[in-house]
Order: C-alpha cells, then sequence, then structure tokens
C-alpha cells in the first residue's frame, strides 16, 4: 500500500512539471482557432486530433522550460516548491524522455495534419526552449504561445487572412500583461534570485503604465475581431471582458501593489484568454 503511494505521488510529480494549468489553455485557445477555421462545422474526430497534437506539444515545452528553469526556480520563493527544484524528482534528468518523447510526438501528429501546422509547432518548441530568464523570454513566449493558436488553424484551414493575424496579435498582446504583471507581483523574489532583466530593470511605476496601455490595446483587438464575421455574442464578452482587463490594469495603474499585480495576473489567464476564445468557439459554431 505504501509503495503504491509513493508510486502515484511520483506521477503526479511529472504531471506537475508538464504544467497541466497552462497546456489546458494552449490546447482549449488552439481548440477554438479550428472550430472558427472551420465555420463551426468541424468532424470530432478531427478536432481530437488537433487537440491531441496540442496537448502533447504543448505538455512537452512547458515540461522542458520547467527543466531548463529549475535552477533558477530553486532560489525563488514561488517557484522552489516545484518538483524539480525542490528535488522530489532527482536527477532532474529524468524528465528529458517524456518531455522530449512529447515533443516529437506533438510534431508527427503536426505534420500529419499539415506540414504548415509542423512548421509553427516546431518554431513554437524552439521559441519556448531558448533563452530562458532573460529580456528575450516573453517576446520568445509570445511566438511559442501562438503556436496552437496556428497549429488549429491552419489544420483546417490552410491560409491566413485577418482573422488568424487578430487572433495571434491578441495572444501577441495578451502574452507580456500576463508575464510582467505576475513579475510585478513577485518582483522581489525575482531580484533576489538574481534577475533583473526588462521589465524588472524598469521602475515599477513605468511597467505598469505599459500594462495599462496593453490593456487599452488589447481591449480594441478583441472588438476588431468581431468586424471579421464574428457576432454580437463575441462583441460582448470580448467587450465586458476587455473592460475588465483595463479595469484591473487601471487599479494596478493608481495602486501600483503586489495584490493588484496578482489580481491583473489571475484575471489574464483562465477568465480572460479562456473566455474570449470560448466565444470565437461559441460564436462560430451558433451562428
Amino acid at each position: 500500500m505504501r509503495a503504491s503511494l509513493t508510486y502515484a505521488w511520483r506521477i503526479t510529480d511529472y504531471i506537475e512539471v508538464l504544467k497541466p494549468g497552462a497546456t489546458f489553455l494552449l490546447t482549449f485557445i488552439g481548440g477554438c482557432a479550428a472550430v472558427l477555421a472551420a465555420g463551426g462545422e468541424i468532424a470530432a474526430g478531427r478536432l481530437a486530433l488537433i487537440l491531441l497534437a496540442i496537448a502533447l506539444g504543448s505538455a512537452g515545452c512547458n515540461g522542458l522550460t520547467n527543466y531548463l528553469d529549475r535552477e533558477v526556480d530553486a532560489r525563488m520563493v514561488r517557484t522552489a516548491h516545484r518538483a524539480l527544484p525542490s528535488g522530489r524528482i532527482a536527477p532532474p534528468q529524468k524528465v528529458l524522455p517524456l518531455v522530449l518523447g512529447l515533443i516529437l510526438a506533438g510534431l508527427v501528429l503536426a505534420w500529419f495534419l499539415h506540414p504548415l501546422c509542423f512548421v509553427f509547432g516546431a518554431t513554437g518548441a524552439v521559441a519556448s526552449s531558448v533563452w530562458r530568464k532573460t529580456v528575450s523570454c516573453t517576446f520568445l513566449g509570445m511566438v511559442a504561445s501562438c503556436s496552437p493558436v496556428l497549429i488549429g488553424w491552419l489544420a483546417v484551414k490552410p491560409a491566413f487572412d485577418l482573422q488568424i493575424l487578430l487572433l495571434c496579435l491578441l495572444v501577441v498582446v495578451w502574452v507580456p500583461l500576463h508575464v510582467w504583471s505576475v513579475m510585478i507581483a513577485n518582483r522581489e523574489d525575482y531580484l533576489g534570485a538574481g534577475l533583473n532583466y526588462f521589465p524588472l530593470s524598469w521602475s515599477v511605476r513605468n511597467v505598469v503604465k505599459t500594462l495599462f496601455g496593453l490593456a487599452l490595446l488589447l481591449c480594441v483587438i478583441s472588438v476588431l475581431l468581431y468586424f471579421t464575421g464574428l457576432h454580437l455574442l463575441y462583441l460582448v464578452v470580448a467587450g465586458v471582458f476587455g473592460l475588465a482587463m483595463v479595469v484591473a490594469s487601471g487599479n494596478l495603474l493608481f495602486s501600483t501593489t503586489a495584490k493588484s499585480a496578482w489580481r491583473l495576473y489571475k484575471l489574464s489567464a483562465y477568465p480572460y484568454l479562456g473566455i474570449v476564445f470560448l466565444a470565437v468557439a461559441l460564436d462560430a459554431w451558433l451562428f
């Protein structure tokens, strides 16, 4: 019985390394992009294959970033408890066969879906694994975060148009809002770990001004997406949650507190990005 419990905990540690929350979000927005590309009419088998390809690749990339960040994570209070920096998986190299196998499996499925899916999947994998915890990581995160959306779209509609460009632009603007807000919320933790790259090298006041501007831009982009053929359902959802992001970033602008930054961070993930992409998919499916 004790051996079984130990084995279960070890499995849980490996699952934790794959960042299941982030993996789910990336898989979800990629699936929503596929539904939009199909105009709401997509075969269940095709959608399942798209979701599997994105889930495998995203889980593998998330696991790889956890492995590459393990030494920095060990120096931070917020992340020191994770499976790799805490030593619950030792040596840390034990996760590499799993994460590399998942990335490979995701890329194989992406190639089966369409060669362009493979190209953007591979691009996302590279972007998520280089220059970790540097000034470049946020901007490479934009590339990596657009990868699931592009895979979902191109697997159904292997062509670019204004809709997919605006979807990707929405993600590009969302990434720094999401990443920089958590960095502000845990600023002293980052600095204490020896990290002082942008935006940590800026004053908090200047960073929150930038975040407020990004929140306004995010709201504008989400509304512009409505004019590409979406309907009132999407516009209402995008408007309400876009306004919520503006209000949350505005509160941070005036307070500049870690608590306000954390609220913006929590709002930006599932409540904002998840629901806006859900509205995109429902709009395409219902109308």
